[in-house]
Parts: structure tokens; sequence; C-alpha cells
């Protein structure tokens, strides 16, 4: 599971301040907070508002995208990429491939101090389209270590090696894709925030921004996209994942990893897991949980405060050796409609603003790095055939049933607050799940770790974990509830069928060349779903990059 594939909706951590007998103290995350530069208290009340505003339903509905029937005449562009941080990604495949390209972005181009923690064979495709050589994405990396721990309160610990050991620096990766995607033409509007767009019936109008006019608009806009927002009126999130976190100096020296550690009961209607990795100036933790947008939820600013009072038994270090470096939050909302297809045409969602990444996950770099390959493909192929209606485009954000049998995983791992739990339930769920995940093998724990749920692994784990915790599973019925189980046999019966039906699509793929290029566009589509859907993309791990 991509457990630390930020996306860049995350802000610098603020404060909290409390009062008490009309005095003004200091809690424990305002004081360590204030050792860090800059002000991050404007960060914490924005990102606390919008998360109060999301469990509240208040959150403003936008409304930037609008349609027109006139036409809109020539276009400047044939792409424009709305969101530079993961848009860059693809704006420089498309710009290296011919297509007029310009790129928006609010603010300045670059990436954030933090590194972005992948796994290495997963970074292959940098090389593959052409993006990076061998040399540069070396250099990119700057921390890599192993093993990595997952472990369960009250049960045995697991170790993994080469899954999301590598730590890509941001700030390096971005200066050469925007480099590269200069050199090849794109265009780059930085401090041009989206404002909204007009869609005609031959190309979109681009309000602000100097009037542009493309043919095809891409929201790469993150989690709180307001195209993305409109799109799904108001819907509330159907689950959240809220993180907190911090880089530090000063821990013992440990060059292991956390990806997923629990040491607490349900605490606050929460389970709390952990995971922790090094970094280049430090040691980087997160707490992170699993929960809904009830109003009456908790805000971040608490479960950060419960983040510092648990950090010294979970590292084994006291606060006061600690120099922390920098604090990280973020609300992450997900919903089962997804990936979002568009409600207009020539309007593309791509990455966190589409949901395209598993409920167990953040998204963000991870995601987006995953599905590179297929969209650039596609985008590519819906430009050249002028296939840019809603139908067409909705190929390329397909349903994907090994991503959407995780809802249940995810639902399994959080409490409602009306909810009873046994105060260890959840642990032991996790323990005997992954103890059977361990004696299967790295065929079947590698790729369930990096998001990637292929059916005979499943199918198998479900099996085996019925026949030795059968009290385990019997739990999982009046925690989840038969509805959502129900629902969930629906997903998991798709993801058996595209893995049967994917290996017949490939006897067909030669043949496309005999139907026209409309035909062979909405075929390849439909393989590259299958392929995806079925968890049939994952590559497995590789100890080096390839030229």
């Amino acid at each position: 599971m991509n457990w630390v594939l930020l996306s860049s909706c995350f802000c610098s951590l603020g404060l909290v301040i409390s009062a008490t007998d009309d005095r003004t103290t200091m809690t424990l995350t305002e004081t360590i907070l204030a050792q860090m530069p800059g002000d991050p208290l404007q960060g914490l009340h924005q990102a606390d508002q919008v998360w109060r505003s999301l469990r509240d339903g208040t959150l403003p509905l936008p409304s930037v995208i609008h349609q027109a029937q006139d036409p809109l005449g020539e276009a400047d562009w044939d792409v424009v990429i709305c969101g530079g941080t993961l848009g860059i990604f693809l704006g420089a495949v498309l710009a290296q491939r011919g297509w007029r390209t310009a790129l928006l972005e609010r603010g300045v181009l670059r990436g954030r101090e933090q590194e972005w923690n992948i796994s290495r064979h997963e970074l292959q495709v940098f090389v593959d389209l052409g993006l990076l050589s061998v040399a540069e994405l070396e250099q990119a990396i700057v921390t890599e270590y192993n093993p990595a721990r997952i472990a369960f309160k009250g049960g045995p610990e697991f170790w993994v090696r080469d899954v999301l050991n590598v730590g890509v620096d941001p700030l390096f990766l971005l200066d050469c894709l925007k480099s590269r995607f200069l050199a090849w033409g794109g265009t780059l509007l930085e401090h041009t925030a989206f404002a909204g767009a007009i869609v005609h019936p031959d190309g979109v109008r681009i309000v602000g921004a100097a009037g542009l006019k493309t043919r095809l608009l891409i929201d790469a806009m993150g989690h709180f996209s307001p195209i993305a927002r409109q799109a799904r009126q108001g819907e509330r999130p159907d689950g959240v994942c809220l993180v907190v976190g911090s880089c530090a100096q000063g821990y013992p020296v440990n060059q292991s990893g956390d990806l997923m550690v629990s040491f607490t009961s349900i605490q606050q209607q929460y389970q709390y897991f952990w995971e922790a990795f090094p970094a280049r100036d430090g040691r980087t933790t997160y707490l992170f949980t699993y929960g809904d947008a009830h109003p009456d939820r908790p805000d971040l600013a608490a479960l950060y405060e419960d983040y510092l009072q648990l950090l010294p038994e979970y590292q084994g270090v006291a606060l006061d050796q600690l120099q922390f470096r920098r604090a990280l939050f973020g609300c992450f909302p997900c919903y089962r409609q997804s990936p979002l297809r568009s409600a207009w045409n020539r309007i593309l969602h791509v990455g966190d603003s589409s949901g395209n990444q598993s409920p167990l996950s953040f998204g963000g770099f991870g995601a987006m790095v995953r599905h590179l390959q297929r969209l650039t493909e596609g985008v590519d192929d819906a430009l050249k055939q002028d296939l840019l209606d809603r139908a067409a485009l909705s190929c390329l954000q397909p349903y994907q049933p090994n991503l959407t049998v995780t809802w249940l995983f995810q639902r399994a791992m959080r409490v409602e607050l009306t909810q009873s739990l046994p105060p260890d339930q959840i642990n032991q769920l996790l323990s005997g799940v992954f103890q059977v995940m361990s004696r299967l093998g790295d065929r079947t724990l590698k790729p369930f770790l990096q998001d990637v749920v292929q059916f005979p692994a499943l199918s198998l784990t479900l099996l085996q974990v019925s026949l030795r915790y059968p009290g385990l599973v019997l739990q999982i019925i009046p925690h989840v509830s038969l509805r959502i189980l129900l629902d969930w046999m629906g997903h998991y019966l798709a993801l058996g069928a595209y893995t049967a039906v994917y290996p017949l699509s490939l006897f067909f793929e030669p043949k496309l060349k005999a139907l026209s290029p409309t035909q062979q566009y909405f075929w390849r589509a439909r393989i590259q779903a299958l392929r995806y859907g079925s968890g049939n993309d994952y590559r497995g791990s590789s100890s080096r990059i390839q030229d």
C-alpha cells in the first residue's frame, strides 16, 4: 500500500492554543511546532476549516465549469493541464510527443522538501517513457533502506524488502521534468490559478489565463479540485484517511522502516497506524487512521496532539532529544464512485482529482506513477482521433474492481462513532490476515502492499483466513454490515471476471489493426481497463532500473 505517497494537498502544520483558568497555555503541539521555521498556524486553521466543512457538509460547491452551444473556433492548444505538481508528469510526455501543451500552476512549480516514497521498480516508467535517463533517475533517489516492518499489537512482526523503500527527491525530479517540458515546447504558466472554463462543442476556453483555447482540459488539481467538486455536486466522502507526521533528527540509528505498525488499541473511535522511513535529513514518522466524515469527528489538531503523545513510545526516544525539521498533515477524502468520470465533454480528471487510487492509500505520487503510461497512451490516442467527448474520455478512467474491493478492507479498519468494538478486534484481524499472506509469500504480500489486489492471491488469502480464524471472520459481519459485504461480493466477482477475460483479450489485440481508428481506440481502452482492473499491470520487484 502506498501509505506514504503524500499528495501536494499537504499543508504545513500549525499550532493549537487552549485556554485554562483564563490563561493561555502551551499545548504539546504548539511547543514542538514552535521550533520549526515559518508560521504554520494559518495552515492548520485552513486545513481544519476544510475538514470541518467536509464533516458539516458546508464545503462551498464551486461553479467553475459552464457550457456554451456556439463554436469556439480554432484552438491554440491541444491540451491545457491544471495543476502542475503531478500534472507535469503527463504534460511532459504529451509535449514530447508533439502536442501543444500548456500547464497552469497557481504558485511556482517546484517539489517539496519531504521525499516521495515508492518502490524502485515503479520508477521504471520514467525511463520507459523517455522522461529521465537512468543516471538522472538514480540521482533523484536520495534515500534507500531495507527491510520494512509490519506489526499489530499482540501479534508477530513481519518483514519485507524492496517495498516503498526508495525516497525520491521531489525538488530534483520536478526540476528535471520542468526542464524537459519546456525544451519539448511546453508552456508553463506559473502564478496562474484556475478560475473557470467554458466548454464549447469544439473546445474549451479557460477563464482568465490570457483566454487560452484548448481542445482538451485535464484536471490534475488534487483531492479538492474545484472541477471535481462541482462534478460530484457536494457529495459527502464515503471515507477519509487522516494523516499527521513529522521529520526529525535525533532518533537512534535505524536503517529499517515501518509500513504499517499498530501498538495501541482502539481509542476515540480510531485505530491508529504508524509508519516510519529514513530520510536524508532525519527520520520521517506518520500516524494515520481511517474514518468517516461524521460531524463529531475531532479536528486534525487533536490527532496531532495524540501523535506527539505516542511518538516517544513508538520510537523509543524522548521528544526533547529530537530536532524537528518539518511537520506534515493531511485530510484525504475518498469516494466509492471512483474513478470520477467527467460530467462534461473535453474534460478529463487524472490523479487525485479522479479518485483513481485505493481508499487505503493517500494517492498522490504513487497512484499517478502507476497509471502514467496508461493515461499517456490513452490521451495521445484520444487527441489523434479527436475522441474528446464524455463517452470516449470515460474509457480512460474505467471501473477497476481490484481497487473497489479494497473498500471492504478500509471499512474493516475503521470504527463508526456509534459502534462498540472489542478494543483489539482490528489489530487481531489484521495480524491474522498478514500471517496468512506472509505464509503465502511475496507474490501475495508485495502487490497488496503496493495497492495492487489480484484475484488468485485475494481468494487464497480469504480462504485460509476463514479456515484459520473463523471467529475473526464472523466478527466482520456486524462490524461492516451485511449490506456492505453483499455489495463487496459483486466487486469481488467482477475482479474474478476481469482476471479471466484479460488473457483472452490479448489474443485479439494483434487483430485490432483491421479495425477503424475509432474502433481501435475503444478496444485498446477496454484491454487496458481489464489489465489494470485485474492487477495485471503489476511489474514485480527489481533491484535496479533498466535503460
